[in-house]
């Protein structure tokens, strides 16, 4: 189908409403309301080389069900073939994105163009053209949020079922838009995945190196991860000053091209000065790339406004189709909790635990956690000699899951049902799409061994697989399967990810460790919201702002970025107009996926108060099996209340008076 002006539909009003008389005659007994959805929406997406108007009448009258048991017969079917569909697509999908996710040599332009192709691009046309996307709207009519909101509190499992079958064809974007999206997907990820800073590398106006000379990080993640590290040291100080100074270059764009997954130079990020075997040498700075990615991101989404007239823009598929939590609602959860005076006393907790004045990098504070007081190199060290490759984390698995109170017949299945990776990048989890494959754990591991900060991510990311592995597999029904959004599959990679220490089998027993579990969980939210806040800001600067070039779009997520730590984070931190707010790579490499974390985050505070005192594995797999409801609906089933963030301020707040006893 070509992108044209022309696919609009042909169906006017007068033969919707003759047709809905038809089969309200036909079928005196079925539900007229589900007739006029079913005949509305499918009119909707019927273009001119569907066929005319008359063509379109007597395809309703003879393809519309009104026998339930004929119904359920249609459905099952195609579960089955729905199934079938997105597992072998995702199979191919992972093969042709086999080189640029794992760590096998270098990467061709050959390799990029495969990884880069979509092979369900044209699902979607096949499908229209064939008739089956038309049976399907025909037969399972799409439901509105607020209309899943209101009158799916009362519907059974199977309602559920059937408007998740219904979600399938809201909109119908031609194959050509889909596969420039991408594209450029697929660029943005590479672009994130090699973006390295060779730490060893880095120098003061003494020409002193602080770090490992084969250190590589990655951009943000790792270069974050490292300034957590550096809490624990006596002179983590000066590791964060540096590392912090990378990271504005990064935002700026003022970062030297040279040292972009490059150790050829040597480079003071605090000056912002260049040098070759100690002599001072003359730079180019980085283009704007980074917001070039970002940008093409947006203009990618943008094709696919004109196509999706209920949700014109990214913004409101994000949050009204993906999330499933309306973007007022959440932007609203968000500055409730960042604008809190509890923010404030907690920020005069960490500085006082410090011994200085907060720094804008001290959002990553890691004190409260119960490894903050235990060096990470020893930590190291030990998961090098457990984990020294990816086999060995793969055949620890069952036991990991074991240790987190699952039964050895579950923990063994689970982990028959997850492959790990070495991979390029970060780290990630892929899950899988039918139940006959294995999800896939990425995560780095160097020649010697996985060190704890790799640990950390692929805890984090087997929370994920699990997640992945009982949603498809403990659901009821297929179109069912997987969580609300991608927040609450978050919120399950950081239940994994906080029992790290305890999977090692280690105790710290620290006074107050509720206590600081609990700022700790609060200062992650405030971080992690105010990014968001950022995101989404940028991305309705773009929207307003469509022919804006790289540079003013970079300049101006730095200025919003500003705004907001203004705002919101320097009456805490007592300083203006830092950027850090700026870094998330996700910003750049997924579109707006960053309020899906803290949304995560408030689910999971939410969760780890109910589960208690109770075996959380028997507790997961049961809030899992409710499979993806709305994340209101998922959450009073789960828990027995709606999303808030008034428990971690009740409990911010009581624990802090606690400390200050």
């Amino acid at each position: 189908m070509k992108t044209t002006q022309d696919n609009v539909s042909n169906i006017d009003k007068a033969t919707i409403e003759n047709v809905i008389s038809l089969l309200t005659q036909k079928y005196p007994n079925a539900d007229k309301e589900r007739i006029e959805k079913a005949i509305f929406q499918t009119a909707g997406l019927w273009f001119e080389n569907d066929g005319t108007s008359k063509e379109f009448e007597e395809f309703c009258l003879e393809n519309f069900i009104a026998d339930s048991v004929k119904l359920d017969e249609m459905f099952n079917n195609l579960l089955f073939y729905f199934e079938s569909m997105n597992g072998n697509l995702n199979a191919l999908n992972l093969d042709l994105k086999d080189k640029m996710h794992l760590d096998k040599g270098e990467l061709t332009n050959l390799d990029m163009l495969f990884g880069a192709y979509d092979p369900s691009a044209h699902l979607a046309d096949d499908l229209f053209i064939s008739k089956i996307a038309f049976i399907v709207k025909l037969n399972f009519p799409f439901y509105s949020l607020e209309e899943k909101t209101e009158i799916g509190k009362n519907w059974t499992r199977k309602q559920w079922a059937f408007a998740r079958i219904g979600d399938m064809f809201t909109s119908r974007v031609p194959a050509d838009i889909i596969q420039n999206v991408s594209n450029a997907l697929t660029t943005a990820d590479n672009y994130i995945s090699n973006y390295n800073i060779f730490a060893g590398n880095l120098v003061d106006d003494q020409m002193k190196t602080y770090f490992p000379a084969d250190m590589k990080l990655i951009s943000h993640w790792n270069l974050r991860d490292e300034i957590k590290s550096q809490y624990s040291k006596a002179d983590g100080l000066q590791h964060q000053v540096m590392l912090y100074n990378v990271m504005k270059h990064i935002i700026y764009q003022t970062i030297p091209e040279e040292v972009i997954n490059k150790n050829d130079f040597q480079w003071n990020p605090i000056a912002n000065k260049l040098f070759n075997k100690g002599k001072e040498v003359k730079f180019s700075s980085e283009p704007f790339t980074r917001y070039q990615m970002l940008q093409n991101n947006y203009k990618a989404q943008l094709e696919i406004d004109k196509f999706n007239p209920a949700y014109p823009t990214a913004i409101a598929r994000t949050f009204e189709l993906s999330l499933e939590i309306p973007e007022k609602q959440v932007e609203e959860l968000f500055v409730k909790l960042v604008s809190s005076p509890v923010a404030k006393q907690v920020g005069e907790l960490i500085a006082k635990r410090l011994g200085r004045s907060l720094q804008p990098y001290d959002i990553w504070y890691d004190g409260f956690k119960s490894r903050s007081s235990i060096n990470q190199d020893e930590l190291s060290e030990k998961t090098r000699k457990l984990y020294p490759n990816t086999t060995a984390f793969e055949n620890d698995l069952p036991n990991i899951l074991k240790k987190l109170g699952f039964t050895p017949e579950k923990a063994n299945f689970i982990a028959s049902k997850v492959q790990v990776d070495a991979a390029r990048g970060a780290g990630h989890a892929w899950g899988a799409e039918m139940k006959t494959q294995k999800s896939r754990l990425r995560t780095r591991i160097p020649a010697g061994g996985m060190d704890y900060k790799g640990y950390n991510i692929a805890v984090h990311e087997f929370g994920h697989n699990t997640e992945q592995t009982i949603t498809l597999h403990d659901v009821d029904y297929y179109s069912l399967k997987g969580v609300p959004n991608t927040g609450f599959t978050e919120t399950w990679a950081f239940i994994f990810q906080a029992r790290d220490l305890d999977l090692l089998g280690i105790k710290t027993n620290a006074p107050n460790a509720e206590e600081l579990k609990t700022l700790d969980a609060f200062w992650s939210m405030y971080e992690i919201m105010g990014v968001s806040l950022v995101d989404m800001k940028v991305w309705n600067w773009m929207y307003e702002n469509p022919n804006a070039t790289p540079e003013e779009l970079g300049k101006q997520v730095a200025t919003i970025a500003k705004e907001v730590w203004n705002k919101y984070f320097a009456p805490v931190f007592g300083m203006k107009d830092e950027p850090i707010l700026g870094i998330y790579s996700h910003m750049i490499d997924y579109p707006l996926y960053l309020p899906a974390y803290p949304i995560g985050h408030i689910v999971e505070f939410q969760i780890e108060h109910y589960v208690k005192g109770k075996n959380i594995a028997n507790e997961m797999v049961r809030m899992l099996s409710q499979g993806r409801l709305i994340p209101d609906t998922w959450m009073n089933g789960a828990v027995g209340n709606p999303i808030s963030v008034q428990p971690i301020l009740d409990a911010t707040s009581e624990a802090v008076k606690k400390l200050q006893k």
